[in-house]
C-alpha cells in the first residue's frame, strides 16, 4: 500500500512538472569564429592561388604557401591560444548533445534534412546534393556527429533553403575530412583529424581542426555571414573637398587626351597644359588652369591623400604581385607594401551594406593587366572605394576601374578603351587618357518617377509620385520635394541634379482622374401613394447599382413608405450615391355606413 502511494505521488509530480523540449544548440565558437582555416596542432598549407576570406592560423605548426588572404595570418600567438581554447569548448558542446535523427552513412543523393542532431555511426560519404531545409527559421540549427572519417565525392554539394544559414550548420567529425574537387560545402567543420580541400572546392563556413594538418589547393573559402558576425562598414569616408566634382585632376602636370573620350565630371590641372578633350563630349567643366576651383582642389587633394595615408591598415595583402586573380575583398583598409599589379578581376563585396567603405593603400606604383576589372558586389558603391598609390598608376587597355584613385607624386595613364567610374587624381604628375569612358562615381542618370498606385483613378482619390534619389528636384508643378501627391489629371515630369553633374528631366508620366458620376433617381409616377399602389424608382444609367434596400438592379418597385437612395458605379469604376427620394404610402380610409332607423321595414 505504501509503495502504491509513492508511485501515485511520483506520477502526480511528473504530471505537474513543466514540459521541457530538447533541441540542438549551436555552440559559441568564440575567437575560433574569426578563422576560416585553423588547427590547434599541425601545419596549415596552401597550394596554388586560393581565395580566402577570414583568418588563417595554427596554434602549433607552420602556416605556409598562402598568397593574398582577406584576413589575418596567425601562428602560435595569443590569438591562436584563445582560438584553440574556444574550439575545444565548442567541440565538447557538439559532442554532448544527443542525436535525434540517423540519416545513414551515405549522405546526399537528393536527400532533404530538417533541423536536428544527426548521428552518423561510422565512415561516411557525401555525394550528389544534400539539401538542408530550415523550414523558414533563420536560427535553424543542424548538427552532424560523424563518428568516423568523412569525405565528399567530386561535384558534391550542400544546398541551404528556407532560411538555413551556413553559420548554423556544424559538422563534428571524428577522423580525417577529405573533400574531392568541385565540392560546394556549407557549414563549420570541427574535426578531430586532418582536413583536405582540393581543386575548385567552395567552402562557406570554416575548416577547424582539433589536431591535424589543414591543407587547401586552389579553393575558395570564406567565413559565413550571420549568427552575430560583425557587419563590416570599413573606415569613415575621407573628405573630398573641392576634388569631389573633378573626375580628372592633377595639382601639377599636363592633362591630355588622345582620341574620342566621353567624360562626365570636371577636368582640370592647377599647373600645366590641358589639351585634347572635346567640349561636346564632356558633361562637366573643363577648367582653364589655374582658376579658383583648381586652386582649391590642389589644396584639398593633399587633405584627401593624408586622410587615406594615415588610416591604420586592417589587412596586409602579402603578395602585391598576385593582386586580383578573382579575389574577394570586404570593407576594410588594405595595404600592400610595394609596387602592385592587378591581374584579372578583383571583387569588392559590401555584403549588403551600400555605405561600406573600401580603402586600398599601395606603397608603390600600380599597374594592371589588359582587361583588368574591379567588380562591385553586395551593394558596394564606386563612390565608397578609394585607392591610395605612392607613385604612378598605369591602367592597361580595355580595363574597367572603379573608385577614387589618388596617385601621390605620380602620373596616371589610362590606355585605349579603358573605363573609369570614379576619379583619377594626382598630387603631382601628368594624366593621360586614350579613347576612354570616364565618369564620376554614382552619377545620376535621367530620373525615374515611381507611382505608389494606379495612374488612373476617381475624383477624390490621389497618387504619390516619387523621383529617383537626387540632390535637387523641380517638378512640372513647381514643387521641389522628392515626392508629390497628385489629385488631378495632367502630365507630370521632374528635373533633378546632383552636387556635380548628372540628372536631367524625366519622361512625362500621365495621370487621369475621372469625375464622379451624377446619380439621379427618377420615379415613374407620384411618390405619394395610397396603400396598394406602387412606384418604380430608376437610377441614372451605369455599370452596377446598389440600392439602400439591397437591390442591385437599375430599377426597383416600391410600395412601402421610406427614404430610398442608390449607389451607382460607372464604366470607369467610379461610384456616387444619389440624393434620397422619399416615398409616402397612405393607408386606405376605413368606410362605415350608419343607418338612421331599422334596416328592415314595411311599405
Amino acid at each position: 500500500m505504501k509503495k502504491t502511494l509513492q508511485y501515485a505521488l511520483t506520477a502526480a509530480i511528473l504530471l505537474l512538472m513543466p514540459i521541457i523540449t530538447l533541441s540542438q544548440i549551436a555552440p559559441d565558437l568564440g575567437v575560433a569564429s574569426t578563422f576560416v582555416l585553423f588547427t590547434s596542432s599541425g601545419a596549415v598549407t596552401n597550394v596554388g592561388i586560393s581565395q580566402i576570406t577570414g583568418n588563417v592560423g595554427s596554434n602549433s605548426g607552420p602556416v605556409t604557401g598562402f598568397g593574398n588572404v582577406n584576413g589575418q595570418m596567425h601562428s602560435g600567438d595569443a590569438v591562436t591560444d584563445a582560438a584553440r581554447f574556444d574550439l575545444n569548448i565548442a567541440y565538447n558542446s557538439l559532442g554532448g548533445q544527443a542525436a535525434t535523427e540517423f540519416p545513414g552513412i551515405a549522405l546526399g543523393g537528393g536527400q532533404v534534412l530538417t533541423p536536428a542532431v544527426f548521428g552518423v555511426p561510422t565512415i561516411s560519404v557525401l555525394s550528389g546534393i544534400l539539401t538542408l531545409d530550415g523550414l523558414g527559421d533563420p536560427d535553424a540549427c543542424f548538427i552532424f556527429q560523424m563518428n568516423g572519417a568523412f569525405s565528399a565525392d567530386p561535384g558534391a554539394s550542400i544546398e541551404l533553403v528556407n532560411g538555413t544559414q551556413a553559420c548554423n550548420v556544424f559538422w563534428k567529425v571524428e577522423g580525417a575530412v577529405t573533400l574531392a574537387s568541385d565540392v560546394v560545402f556549407k557549414g563549420n567543420l570541427i574535426v578531430n583529424g586532418a582536413i583536405s580541400l582540393t581543386t575548385d572546392d567552395d567552402l562557406e563556413g570554416r575548416a577547424l581542426s582539433m589536431v591535424g594538418a589543414v591543407e587547401v589547393t586552389t579553393v575558395s573559402a570564406s567565413t559565413p555571414i550571420g549568427c552575430g558576425s560583425p557587419i563590416l562598414m570599413g573606415p569613415l569616408a575621407p573628405p573630398l573637398g573641392a576634388t569631389e566634382c573633378f573626375v580628372l585632376f592633377t595639382s601639377v602636370g599636363a592633362m591630355t587626351n588622345t582620341g574620342i573620350t566621353h567624360v562626365v565630371g570636371d577636368i582640370g590641372t592647377n599647373n600645366g597644359p590641358l589639351a585634347g578633350f572635346d567640349p561636346l563630349l564632356v558633361n562637366g567643366t573643363i577648367h582653364t588652369p589655374p582658376d579658383a576651383a583648381t586652386n582649391q582642389a590642389a589644396s584639398d587633394i593633399i587633405n584627401l591623400y593624408t586622410a587615406l595615408n594615415t588610416l591604420s591598415c586592417d589587412i596586409e595583402l602579402m603578395h602585391p604581385a598576385q593582386f586580383g586573380n578573382g579575389q574577394i575583398l570586404t570593407p576594410h583598409v588594405y595595404c600592400m607594401d610595394s609596387a602592385t599589379h592587378l591581374t584579372g578581376t578583383i571583387f569588392l563585396d559590401a555584403q549588403g551594406s551600400p555605405d561600406a567603405v573600401f580603402v586600398i593603400q599601395i606603397n608603390g606604383a600600380l599597374t594592371t593587366s589588359t582587361y583588368s576589372n574591379v567588380v562591385l558586389l553586395g551593394g558596394a558603391q564606386s563612390s565608397n572605394v578609394y585607392w591610395k598609390v605612392e607613385g604612378a598608376a598605369d591602367i592597361s587597355g580595355y580595363s574597367i576601374f572603379r573608385g577614387t584613385l589618388v596617385a601621390n607624386n605620380g602620373a596616371i595613364s589610362m590606355a585605349y578603351g579603358d573605363t573609369l567610374v570614379g576619379r583619377a587624381l594626382s598630387t603631382n604628375g601628368a594624366i593621360t587618357i586614350h579613347d576612354g569612358n570616364i565618369s564620376l562615381p554614382d552619377v545620376l542618370g535621367i530620373p525615374i518617377i515611381t507611382p505608389d498606385g494606379p495612374l488612373t483613378f476617381c475624383e477624390g482619390e490621389s497618387v504619390m509620385l516619387t523621383a529617383s534619389p537626387a540632390n535637387t528636384y523641380l517638378w512640372s508643378t513647381g514643387e521641389t520635394t522628392q515626392s508629390i501627391t497628385v489629385t488631378s489629371s495632367g502630365n507630370y515630369s521632374v528635373t533633378t541634379s546632383d552636387a556635380c553633374v548628372g540628372g536631367g528631366t524625366s519622361a512625362v508620366i500621365t495621370v487621369t482622374v475621372y469625375p464622379l458620376p451624377i446619380v439621379i433617381i427618377t420615379p415613374d409616377g407620384p411618390t405619394n401613394l395610397c396603400q396598394g399602389e406602387s412606384v418604380t424608382l430608376t437610377s441614372s444609367p451605369g455599370e452596377s447599382y446598389l440600392w439602400s434596400t439591397g437591390a442591385i438592379t437599375q430599377s426597383i418597385l416600391v410600395s412601402l413608405s421610406g427614404n430610398y437612395s442608390v449607389t451607382m458605379t460607372d464604366i470607369n469604376g467610379c461610384s456616387a450615391t444619389s440624393p434620397i427620394t422619399a416615398v409616402t404610402v397612405y393607408p386606405l380610409p376605413i368606410v362605415t355606413i350608419n343607418a338612421d332607423g331599422p334596416l328592415a321595414f314595411c311599405d
